[in-house]
């Protein structure tokens, strides 16, 4: 198999279990020596670590000792999370010339996959196809390199406090968080972290890792998952609450309202903190966001910037704009993905949820909530999300033409970095292309009540010609 079939956006990702499984401990082992050799660097160091998932032990392991074979200096970080991961190759103590995190974020428990960093970020995904071109081609290093065991998790757990102690140096004094970890990585937040600053976390859950994942989804876009830590918050009457993925790159919070904060309010609660003291920055997002976030941060001066979906392409894009002379602090998704200019640009769910926590904390001071910096977010009446399935080895194919077929039959089109975008007089409507998977997403919101169902029937009937399947739209019809 070559592994490039492997690249997913611009990570590896793969099923790890199974007769079918195809990023085994072999293919890691080989993906993980090419880029100790794409490293360019005789003798590297490399950080290699893992999430909670069931086969991330015998993925580290294989990635270890292939690494000491060719010659790098292994700094092996155990359970840990992506951000920790990049933030090796920043730590004096460690400073690692690329890192390796063991993670297929919130996707099944028989999934598995890897994130290449070095000190300037995430690998593209140019770099990541130029390593498996590297790995197809069987290149490798070859050397006598060694391996060092630590508390690494440690040095970042230091450096999130460091943040927090910055803007309240007297800690968090009894303040009430619910952590929520979803059996991931992240349990070691409310912790190593939260509670040795002082806060209450007695009302966390799910802090224990567990790869079988067996109380919800790890995954702040998922409504059980949301719903739990909300449900937890208000039975604990915690001041927060916070939900992490399974990797801790994304990250959502709950009011002590028990008011779910993800997507859409996120982005607006966040861009509110930022805009305060920036006027006229750029937030960038990914291209499904509403039209009342838009109006939102215009409203606080902001400027609003919908890019492709897609964590990298996001942070890239803001990237861009602040080399153009433009001040653009944040780039999120509607995911949980947040990076901070400010923060090396680093998509961190921990600092994402810090700097909440902190302006969480100085309202309470107040006698105010964060539910108050987000009273004036226009939020649709309905709103749906459907996903087409694509079949077929050509499915590539048939979603450009279905993606050509719904644009040459829309009126009133938005421009857009990708998929198509329209104006109804319900609200709007996006379909594009999914970036992992044979998938086209279609987004709808509405601002009256029924026009989910008007846009569903329309969107149907331009898609009947097509092999595809539209009972996600035919549900929508129907209510």
């Amino acid at each position: 198999m070559s592994y490039i079939k492997l690249k997913s956006g611009t990570d590896v990702r793969g099923t790890a279990m199974g007769e079918n499984a195809d990023l085994t401990p072999e293919a890691a082992s080989d993906i993980a020596a090419a880029f100790a050799y794409w490293l360019g660097k005789e003798n590297p160091r490399v950080a290699v670590g893992r999430d909670s998932r069931l086969t991330g032990l015998a993925l580290l392991s294989a990635i270890k000792n292939r690494l000491v074979r060719c010659g790098c200096e292994v700094f092996d970080c155990s359970l840990c999370s992506t951000p920790s991961m990049f933030m090796m190759t920043k730590f004096k103590q460690t400073a690692c010339d690329g890192a390796i995190m063991i993670t297929a974020s919130h996707h099944p428990s028989d999934k598995n996959g890897l994130k290449f960093f070095t000190g300037k970020g995430g690998l593209s995904s140019d770099e990541l196809g130029a390593v498996l071109a590297l790995a197809d081609g069987g290149k490798s290093p070859v050397g006598k390199g060694s391996v060092r065991e630590g508390d690494f998790l440690g040095l970042y757990c230091e450096h999130i406090k460091s943040e927090i102690l910055s803007v309240l140096p007297n800690g968090l004094n009894g303040f009430k968080v619910a952590v929520d970890a979803g059996s991931g990585a992240g349990g070691f937040f409310a912790t190593r972290i939260l509670a040795e600053l002082g806060a209450d976390v007695s009302g966390s859950q799910y802090l224990e890792p567990d790869g079988n994942f067996p109380f919800h989804q790890p995954n702040p876009e998922n409504k059980q998952a949301m719903d739990s830590i909300s449900r937890r918050v208000k039975e604990t009457h915690s001041d927060l609450g916070i939900i992490f993925d399974t990797d801790v790159d994304r990250s959502a919070i709950v009011t002590a309202s028990g008011k779910e904060i993800n997507r859409n309010r996120l982005i607006a609660m966040i861009s509110d903190m930022i805009l305060r003291e920036q006027k006229g920055a750029y937030i960038v997002t990914d291209s499904v966001t509403s039209d009342g976030l838009t109006e939102f941060i215009e409203h606080r001066g902001g400027v609003h910037v919908r890019y492709k979906r897609g964590y990298r392409n996001v942070i890239d894009y803001a990237q861009k704009l602040c080399g153009e002379g433009k001040n653009a602090p944040l780039a999120i998704e509607t995911s949980g993905h947040a990076a901070f200019k400010d923060n090396y640009f680093l998509d961190d769910g921990a600092y994402l949820a810090v700097r909440l926590l902190v302006e969480a904390v100085k309202l309470k001071g107040e006698n105010k909530s964060l539910d108050s910096l987000i009273t004036d977010l226009s939020e649709p009446v309905e709103e749906a999300e459907i996903r087409l399935k694509l079949t077929g080895e050509n499915w590539k194919e048939k979603g450009e033409a279905i993606l050509k077929e719904i644009e040459s039959r829309s009126e009133n089109l938005v421009p857009s970095f990708e998929g198509v975008r329209a104006r109804t007089p319900y609200g709007f409507y996006m379909a594009r292309m999914s970036v992992h998977d044979p998938i086209i997403p279609v987004n709808i919101e509405c601002s009256v009540s029924g026009g989910l169902s008007k846009t569903a029937e329309f969107l149907a009937d331009i898609l009947s010609g097509f092999d595809i399947d539209l009972s996600g739209l035919k549900a929508l019809i129907k209510q």
